[in-house]
């Protein structure tokens, strides 16, 4: 397990960098671990990180790569519900690299 020093408190993560304890997320935090991943977030980014923060207080659970498309596809349309549109803002995987951000656990099953 490590940490992170984040407004001079210590953030607990897991080996994969995820957050220990979901409480523990802000948007500072958020860009804070994509900083790390040399990426600034836009727009498009908060608002996938956004929906998966709705998404998993709905269903407590963070959503594998082919449930991610299709909820978003429902939600913000075809242009932006589709792999390549979500691999552009998160190369590492859309999944687990938002999940990653938002503060969620990592998605288990296909990511």
């Amino acid at each position: 397990m490590r940490s992170i020093e984040f407004e001079g408190k210590k953030i607990e993560l897991d080996e994969d960098g995820y957050l220990m304890n979901l409480n523990d997320w802000s948007d500072g935090i958020a860009k804070h671990l994509a900083k790390e991943d040399n990426c600034e977030l836009t727009d498009a980014h908060w608002e996938v990180i956004n929906f998966l923060r709705s998404y998993y207080q709905q269903y407590q659970i963070a959503p594998m790569i082919k449930i991610l498309v299709k909820e978003i596809k429902k939600t913000m349309g075809a242009d932006k519900g589709n792999t390549k549109y979500l691999y552009q803002l998160f190369p590492d995987g859309p999944a687990k690299q938002a999940c990653r951000y938002a503060g969620l656990p990592k998605p288990t099953g296909c990511v």
